[in-house]
């Protein structure tokens, strides 16, 4: 993996594969450039694909500080190494990361997420407070299994899948990351979704969610949508919150396909 310095001196590590225009995959909690592979993959034979260890996960460097405004400079960083007319797509929590960037000012036209976990509404707030306070609870504890199994449960994922995830390997990195999960927490704030903040993004965007996935995630997709300037909505029929990379590919393709046209062009 190349390695570039965030504002602040954190070296964040990333890969780029593939040719054509530059794309930057955002991932969502504890997941680093290998989670991000499989669709990157698809995604290489039309375009030059960046991935990257978000800091404080893989070999990405970390200050210990959980700061937005430092994540946002790591993705400016990493569009920076992407290239002029650099597009980007975020994944669940590395949507609402991707939000805030565009928000603060970062240079794209072109923007798609997926899921950006946001609970709008009263009992979704109630939910994100609690889980907040829980949270930092177990990390100040030093429960690092504890935070992994709590954001499994936020989740939904099953305790027989939890269960088994415990036994295995992976479970040591997911240990490792753990910290990070404050950062996620941070990047969604209340819980809501902040439409005034958003309302400065100039970015064309397309906010995706999963036909299977839950009703208030598939209404919060919606919402966000609307609160969007350049925002559209598109329901993947028969997906969940872990969509299929293979469904979600030619989406993505399509969407950004008006930069594939341009880059062959000036090629």
């Amino acid at each position: 993996m190349d390695r570039i310095l965030s504002a602040d001196g954190t070296p964040i590590a990333y890969r780029r594969q593939g040719e054509g225009p530059p794309l930057v995959l955002v991932g969502g909690a504890l997941s680093t450039a290998v989670a991000e592979a499989p669709l990157a993959a698809l995604l290489a034979p039309r375009f030059t694909v960046l991935t990257y260890d978000r800091r404080g996960r893989g070999a990405s460097g970390d200050t210990g500080r959980c700061d937005v405004a430092r994540e946002v400079e790591d993705l400016t960083a990493v569009v920076g190494a992407a290239g002029p007319g650099a597009s980007v797509f975020g994944m669940s929590s590395g949507g609402a990361l991707a939000l805030e960037a565009a928000a603060a000012g970062l240079p794209v036209e072109l923007l798609a997420v997926y899921e950006p976990p946001y609970t709008p509404g009263a009992s979704g707030l109630l939910f994100k407070a609690r889980c907040t306070t829980r949270l930092h609870r177990l990390l100040a504890a030093g429960d690092r299994g504890g935070a992994v199994d709590l954001f499994l449960s936020m989740t939904g994922v099953a305790e027989e899948t939890a269960a088994r995830m415990r036994r295995a390997p992976v479970w040591a990195e997911l240990e490792a990351m753990a910290h990070t999960l404050a950062y996620d927490d941070a990047l969604l704030g209340d819980g809501a979704i902040p439409a005034e903040r958003f309302s400065a993004i100039a970015a064309r965007t397309l906010v995706i969610c999963g036909g299977f996935s839950s009703a208030p995630a598939r209404a919060a997709t919606r919402t966000l949508a609307e609160a969007l300037p350049r925002g559209r909505h598109r329901t993947l029929t028969g997906q969940m919150r872990e969509v299929a990379p293979q469904v979600l590919a030619p989406v993505l393709t399509d969407f950004f396909a008006k930069d594939v046209y341009a880059y062959r062009q000036a090629s």
